[in-house]
């Protein structure tokens, strides 16, 4: 069912949307004649701006929040949204090792041996998806950076504490691995592991299902002959390969956003590649970059996804045809509604150009990075709302003229420090080298350090669209450490193996996790 107003394009439509661009360009600097590229002391000022952004946040949650997750910047203080392990902590530490911090690296290593990951700190339940790419994610990129390209870091740090990031990861999974413990091999996600035990649901959901299988399975990579770990997460994600039944694989490659616990079967045929769905797309794909030897399936998978997406859930408002964003659908019936969690879309669609070869790929993601930048540069403060619009059959009567002029419509105006726009910009600049995408980073960066610097680090928002973002929240995300100013920093810093398309010949020797944690590969890098 369409809306009206609304146009929904095809594969077709968008091919043309971008002139061919090369996969692999050199970088170019400074050459105002030629189109412009940054200088080299331009990037070097921005780069420098966001560690110290990010020295700063540091500075504050380790002063009034360490070891405890998060920093409550307006009031000084902590909170433990995510157990009490130390969730910031181990957020930062992949970002301080590419930002070259080694005092903040040493802290956070000689820190992570201490922490008993079977004693959370707090009653509430330990979500295995979101301990998994935060926790484990931290402390295997960790210890493949400090014992791969960045060991000059080591330096100074016991031994044994390096090789801690990897027996921790294990001690965490051990925690945790009573999870998958189900008659079909779904794993519960809200755990309580003091006793073993979990909340009893009857369904998973996509994202938390399906967003385990790169950590577990590096996990069990770099143990070597310990195949447990991988084949936990990769027996829950078999079920997410093979869906059933067919009435919720409404579209080929999309599914639903729940299954049973019991049978693997899914619950409902809602899909999208909003927040409950996202990571689950985006793990198929980088499954295949991880290693394509092993993960060709994944990858076949991806491509169905991608192919139904482009034909069926991409959509240009009625009053700016020019943009694109994704729809979702119940069943074949969509929705015109999309989520700042959505916008790492255009980063994973260039991603697939990029290692299938494939322009379409490429082109549709560089559309869908234009359209998530629309929603930065049309509200107040520079930065794109929580969840937004293009249904023009129920606009408020107040955004009348905002819809006609940006093509959307704000339906929850918070800004929670979500890295997704920004990620999406880095992706654009390694595929394009195009420093427009530089720019466009650099500026959400200034918007989000002007509006959310609070006493003692950076805060969530109310309002994207009333001036100085409106009511400061007073909570500091962890994944500001780990992906907003990762990104931020790393699309104006040099060259790096662990940047996408960083290897030898222009390759992946790398891939990021969820939460913006590089992984070494396991196979042999593609690009």
């Amino acid at each position: 069912m369409l809306m009206k107003g609304v146009l929904i394009t095809s594969l077709a439509a968008t091919s043309l949307a971008h002139p061919r661009r090369s996969f692999h360009n050199e970088r170019q600097y400074g050459n105002p004649s030629g189109g412009g590229g940054n200088s080299n002391s331009t990037e070097a000022m921005r780069a420098q701006a966001v560690k110290d952004a990010f020295q700063f946040a540091w500075d504050g949650y380790f002063q009034y929040a360490f070891p405890n997750d998060e920093l409550l910047p307006v009031t000084n203080s902590f909170s433990n949204s995510r157990n009490g392990f130390g969730a910031s902590a181990f957020d930062a530490l992949s970002t301080a090792l590419v930002m070259g911090l080694p005092d903040i690296v040493t802290e956070i290593v000689n820190y992570i041996p201490s922490v008993n990951f079977r004693q959370p700190k707090t009653g509430d339940p330990v979500s295995l998806f979101e301990t998994t790419i935060r926790y484990m994610g931290g402390m295997l990129a960790g210890y493949d950076l400090l014992t791969g390209p960045l060991s000059d870091l080591a330096e100074g740090i016991p031994p044994e504490n390096v090789q801690a990031l990897l027996s921790q990861s294990m001690n965490l999974a051990d925690a945790l691995k009573f999870a998958f413990d189900t008659p079909s091999g779904v794993p519960f996600n809200n755990l309580f592991p003091q006793n073993q035990s979990h909340d009893d649901s009857t369904t998973n959901g996509l994202a938390t299902v399906g967003s385990l299988v790169l950590e577990w399975t590096h996990l069990s990579d770099l143990l070597g002959n310990d195949t447990e770990y991988a084949s936990l997460a990769q027996k829950g994600e078999s079920y997410l390969l093979n869906p059933s039944p067919p009435e919720d694989e409404p579209y080929p490659g999309l599914v639903g956003d729940s299954v049973y616990i019991s049978n693997g079967s899914f619950a409902n045929a809602d899909t999208s590649w909003n927040g409950g769905s996202d990571s689950f797309y985006e793990y198929l794909l980088k499954m295949y970059v991880y290693d394509s030897s092993r993960f060709g399936s994944y990858k076949d998978r991806w491509t169905l996804a991608a192919d139904s997406t482009i034909a069926n859930l991409a959509s240009h408002p009625s009053s700016r045809p020019d943009l694109t964003f994704l729809a979702s659908s119940n069943g074949k019936t969509l929705d015109f509604e999309s989520q700042h969690l959505t916008c790492f879309d255009g980063g994973n669609f260039i991603l697939g150009g990029l290692v299938l070869d494939n322009q379409d790929y490429l082109n549709f993601g560089l559309d869908l990075v234009n359209g998530c930048h629309d929603t930065y540069i049309s509200t107040a403060t520079g930065i794109g709302p929580e969840v937004f619009s293009w249904n023009d059959t129920n606009i408020p009567a107040n955004q009348t003229d905002f819809y006609e002029a940006n093509g959307f419509w704000i339906e929850d105006s918070d800004y929670i420090l979500r890295p997704e726009v920004i990620e999406s910009f880095y992706y654009a600049y390694r595929a394009t080298r195009d420093p427009m995408y530089q720019d466009w980073a650099w500026d959400a960066f200034q918007a989000i350090y002007n509006n959310t610097k609070a006493n003692s680090g950076f805060s969530e928002i109310s309002d994207v669209n009333a001036p100085g973002g409106g009511t400061k929240l007073n909570f500091q995300d962890s994944f500001l450490f780990a992906e907003v100013l990762k990104y931020s920093y790393l699309i104006h810093a040099p060259d790096a193996v662990y940047d996408v398309e960083g290897g030898d010949g222009g390759t992946n020797a790398f891939v990021f996790n969820t939460e913006a944690h590089p992984f070494k590969v396991a196979g042999t890098p593609i690009g």
